[in-house]
């Protein structure tokens, strides 16, 4: 599934190179040349330039047979959307499900107002400019409760804030009162949840777009060390102490060497722990490397495999010690030891991009804002727009006759719309098409919800808003490729996409899974191909108390079945030795590593930086051997697809015959490459 997900955004992207940039090179006396013909389809060579520009930088564009590699992409590409088109999947109901729901989310930057959206955006700039640390108290009250339950919560966080002001810690307060579980403790329930330390309200670091927007707002606009007023969100309603404001980290990228603490530490547990970390680290003054000291004593060893290195991560997305280590080094420098929730680490920063000007950031914070609940401050303007454009009118002395009509059930969600007998007459009018009282019944018929103390005309007067606000973007909406040829464009390339993920799945991603007869075929075709190297079958004995050093060791060698040497120990009373067997290969145990590969028990390898010491036994050295099928599953899986999809391409090009003008083709290699663009 991960191959499929992973291929289809390749694929994806791929076809999202093919369209809306028809502008960005100037005309070439070649544009309307054909430059080859895929089945009965010819492509110009505009048509093939616009994307090989676009998705080519100069320096890749001058490499030698760069224009060749990319075309036999673009054909490729082209003949799998014809056969997907052939064989009509773009009229099974599912992929038109799909479509549309692309179409949704593509639609939603076009309703949003330019003039509001450009100060949108530009508050966007200034806030991400810099990271916010801050706490947050919160009583929670639904965005629709009673005006009473509403009150009652406002109350009750403003008596919170009184009593702070007079000086209760703010940490304390959000333990005792706030509705944010994370601020407690949650105790640890055997087999079911483990300790975890509450975080007083403390939210850490975020920045623009991390939090919603009333919030982020409130944050921005609180004074460092200052108490805010009450923020209503659709959570409930917040107290905010803003603890710093600072120049923003950006995307940072650090490696780390890592000692673990477990939940609720005992103060032994931390200081052998603060032991090992500062001994370590002590290493590394003395001259030895970060990446060594790393590999040999980090116990993140996920990370371990990559000197450390950790995923690039902006201020919201690691505790906040994470930030502070990354904002106070440079690129290259280590820090001292410090701790998290999770334990002890030593940080190296390896890189740091800050934000970059307003223009530079423009198009990245245009995309945030699109999906971001922040555009509903523009979406008033827009539906003026559509109203004016449209040439709505609403017929009011319809409408108040109808509200008046629509009995008190419908505050209890039970209004029938057949109740009503009426002769039914035009409400309102958006562009050429009339929608009667009628159709706003049924459309309250369909929408009501119980209410509690609200007004009837009230609440159906919102609901004519909603009615109203519905249809108009749906008038305008069903425009859009007609208003906005750019639009027509993006479809067009999600058409293809999808069309193109659908068939790639069914004839090589699915395929090559399903099919275990290929599967195994090909595997016996290529079984030279995987290869196990040289390994070793061996015990790792990892011991941690010095006093049964020699005793275990004596056990380790005078027994040859590690149950016998567990029994052994036992019966000594060495409950300190954990006894690993396996079959290593190279690079997969660091003690295993370290000694030579052969049979019998190593020498005492002991650590330097904590009270642990290992033995290695090995009892067989494994010359390289063929994998068997399922132990090379994965491997054979990807290269049957990769197969697969040659011998697609294959038949493709045999039923739809590509033919390239080498005239034209040749008299476009000759153009220098800036006439291209």
């Amino acid at each position: 599934m991960n191959k499929m997900n992973s291929s289809f955004k390749v694929l994806l992207a791929f076809v999202l190179m093919l369209g809306l940039n028809i502008s960005v090179f100037s005309q070439n006396p070649l544009d309307n040349k054909t430059l080859m013909t895929i089945g009965n389809e010819d492509v110009t060579v505009a048509d093939f330039m616009k994307t090989y520009t676009k998705n080519n930088t100069v320096e890749e564009m001058t490499k030698d047979g760069a224009l060749d590699e990319y075309m036999d992409l673009f054909v490729n590409f082209k003949l799998k959307v014809m056969e997907a088109k052939a064989l009509k999947i773009d009229t099974i109901p599912s992929f038109k499900k799909e479509l549309e729901g692309y179409r949704k989310q593509l639609a939603k930057p076009y309703f949003i107002d330019e003039s509001v959206n450009e100060a949108l955006l530009k508050e966007a700039y200034n806030r991400k400019l810099k990271d916010l640390r801050a706490s947050h108290i919160l009583i929670m009250v639904d965005e629709n409760a009673t005006p009473e339950d509403t009150l009652k919560a406002y109350n009750k966080i403003m008596n919170i804030r009184k009593e702070i002001l007079v000086g209760k810690d703010f940490g304390e307060a959000a333990v005792e009162y706030s509705d944010d579980p994370s601020a407690k403790d949650q105790e640890e329930i055997p087999n079911k949840q483990r300790f975890r330390k509450g975080n007083e309200g403390d939210l850490g670091y975020f920045t623009v777009f991390n939090m919603v927007y009333p919030f982020e707002s409130a944050a921005y606009n609180t004074p460092v060390g200052e108490i805010s007023m009450p923020i209503r969100t659709r959570f409930g309603y917040h107290l905010l102490n803003v603890a710093s404001k600072s120049d923003a980290l950006g995307v940072a990228q650090v490696a780390h060497i890592y000692v673990t603490l477990r939940p609720n530490p005992s103060d032994e547990d931390v200081a052998q722990k603060e032991e090992k970390i500062n001994n370590i680290y002590a290493k590394i003054q003395e001259g030895m490397s970060f990446e060594d000291a790393v590999v040999k004593y980090s116990e993140d060893k996920g990370s371990a495999k990559n000197k450390g290195q950790l995923s690039k991560f902006t201020c919201n997305r690691v505790v906040p010690e994470f930030v502070d280590a990354a904002k106070s080094l440079k690129p290259g420098e280590i820090s001292e030891p410090i701790r998290t929730m999770y334990g002890f680490h030593i940080v190296k920063l390896l890189s740091r991009q800050t934000p970059g000007t307003f223009d530079e950031e423009k198009d990245e914070l245009k995309e945030r804002l699109s999906k971001d609940d922040r555009t509903h401050k523009s979406e008033e303007v827009v539906i003026e727009k559509i109203k004016k454009n449209s040439g709505f009118k609403v017929n009011e002395k319809r409408k108040y006759q109808i509200i008046t009509l629509i009995d008190s059930t419908v505050l209890d969600g039970k209004f029938i719309a057949d109740s009503l007998v009426f002769k039914s007459k035009s409400l309102f009018k958006i562009a050429n098409k009339k929608y009667s009282q009628a159709d706003f019944v049924n459309f309250v018929a369909k929408n009501q919800k119980r209410q509690e103390n609200m007004d009837k005309r009230v609440y159906l007067n919102n609901l004519f808003k909603d009615f109203v606000k519905q249809e108009l973007l749906a008038y305008a909406d069903s425009n859009l490729e007609k208003d906005y040829p750019e639009f027509a464009d993006l479809m067009k390339e999600y058409h293809d996409g999808i069309l193109l993920f659908n068939l790639t799945d069914e004839k090589v991603w699915n395929k090559a899974v399903k099919d275990t007869i290929g599967q195994q075929e090909f595997f016996e075709k290529h079984r030279s191909d995987y290869m196990w190297g040289e390994r070793v079958e061996a015990t790792v004995f990892r011991m941690r108390n010095p006093a049964d050093y020699d005793k275990a060791m004596e056990i380790i060698a005078n027994y040859d079945n590690d149950g016998d040497i567990a029994k052994a120990l036992d019966e000594d009373s060495i409950k300190t030795v954990r006894i690993i067997p396996d079959i290593f290969e190279k690079g997969q145990n660091t003690f295993v590593d370290q000694v030579e590969w052969k049979t019998g028990v190593s020498e005492l390898i002991k650590s330097d930086v904590e009270n642990l010491a290992v033995v290695v036994k090995i009892k067989k050295v494994l010359p390289p051997q063929e994998k068997e099928l399922k132990e090379a599953r994965g491997m054979v899986t990807a290269d049957y697809q990769t197969f697969l999809e040659k011998e697609w391409i294959k038949e493709l090009r045999s039923k739809y015959p590509v033919q390239i003008n080498d005239e034209v083709l040749n008299a476009l290699k000759a153009q220098p490459i800036s006439d291209t663009k």
